[in-house]
């Protein structure tokens, strides 16, 4: 376990209102109450919040950050009298209010167009790399896998109080931001570099915080970042898909990798993906391919616990549709996500089961 990779988690979550389950803006109070917390910091629109793990050198350790982070956010959001919830588009309608950064002011002002359909919310799984080279090897390595780790997390099935009919709406409209693209098959750190400053240079991105690659070489940390995930709807989820992710960077490392699709097939797999959700014989593929590297870092009895459960009750989406059905408003389906989000059961969290 000493070789494994360090993984490190962001979580994104919206807020919603307790009387209409609508989107709030609310972060600002909730980020004045955990002034000095640096595990949570705002997000591009007022209505959402994110935290961050530390860097973790086990799964155990990822477990006590996001329950922890989860909890405090959950309090402080109860505390400015609305919820913090883990899904990937609010379920009820947004006011989309910009977050009083210079950041992101800039952001708005060049994608307009953009901004009502943002404040989807992600979970990104950053793993450590040595060098920037090692990490286009773990991109290629990643690069067949993304659809399966888009359906593992998809859940976001519910648009402006209506049923999209797919597992991760999040996905089509994050995509609509013009780098939101699966990486290419780079050659060499300098063939992503180039792509990277094409994309700032012809408009696509303000800079490379702003390429979105749905897996990427982080621009600010040691590690490749993979975007491509909901954010889960609870904490055992996440721990699986952070599991997945870093035995999948391990694997690529070794010099084991999957045959690359091609961009079409890649694009009808992620479709698929966000209209399905969990596919069990691709994700048991997944798991067949990264199992040494599971083995090697002490993960496999966790992640495999973990993915026995997911199958079982079904993915984030499946489990929304269920406590939908026993949610007689919006006010109530939008109480029974922050249970769950915030992991604490009750008896109504049966029907997500």
């Amino acid at each position: 376990m000493a070789d494994a990779p360090t993984v490190g988690v962001e979580e994104e979550f919206v807020l919603l209102d307790t009387r209409t389950g609508a989107a709030v803006p609310a972060a600002p109070r909730i980020l004045a109450a955990l002034r000095g917390e640096p595990g949570v910091v705002p997000e591009f629109l007022r209505f959402q919040i994110e935290t961050l793990t530390g860097v973790c050198h086990s799964l155990a350790e990822v477990r006590a950050d996001l329950t922890r982070l989860r909890r405090r956010v959950s309090e402080a959001a109860e505390e400015a009298g609305c919820l913090a919830v883990a899904t990937g588009v609010a379920p009820f309608g947004t006011t989309p209010l910009v977050t009083a950064d210079a950041r992101y002011e800039r952001l708005a002002a060049r994608f307009p167009d953009l901004v009502a359909g943002a404040g989807t919310c992600a979970c990104h799984v950053h793993v450590g790399i040595p060098s920037r080279a090692a990490g286009l090897r773990a991109l290629t390595g990643l690069r067949p896998w993304l659809a399966v780790l888009l359906g593992l997390s998809a859940n976001s099935p519910y648009v402006a109080g209506a049923d999209s009919g797919l597992a991760s709406a999040r996905y089509p409209l994050w995509s609509r931001w013009p780098t939101a693209r699966p990486p290419a098959a780079w050659r060499d750190v300098a063939g992503y570099d180039a792509a990277v400053a094409e994309a700032i240079r012809g408009g696509a991105a303000p800079d490379a915080r702003g390429v979105y690659f749905y897996a990427r070489l982080s621009p600010r940390h040691p590690t490749v970042e993979v975007r491509i995930a909901d954010v889960c709807l609870d904490v055992d989820d996440a721990v699986v898909l952070a599991g997945l992710v870093r035995a999948l960077v391990a694997t690529a490392l070794r010099g084991e990798v999957a045959a690359q699709p091609s961009d079409a097939a890649l694009a009808r797999a992620l479709r698929a993906a966000a209209r399905h959700g969990l596919d069990r014989t691709a994700a048991a593929r997944l798991l067949a391919h990264a199992r040494p590297a599971l083995a090697e870092s002490g993960d496999l009895e966790v992640v495999h616990r973990g993915w026995a459960g997911l199958a079982d009750r079904g993915g984030g989406a499946v489990r929304q549709r269920a406590l939908r059905a026993v949610s007689a408003t919006p006010a109530e389906f939008a109480a029974r996500l922050a249970t769950v989000t915030r992991g604490t059961e009750d008896e109504s969290m049966e029907a997500a089961r």
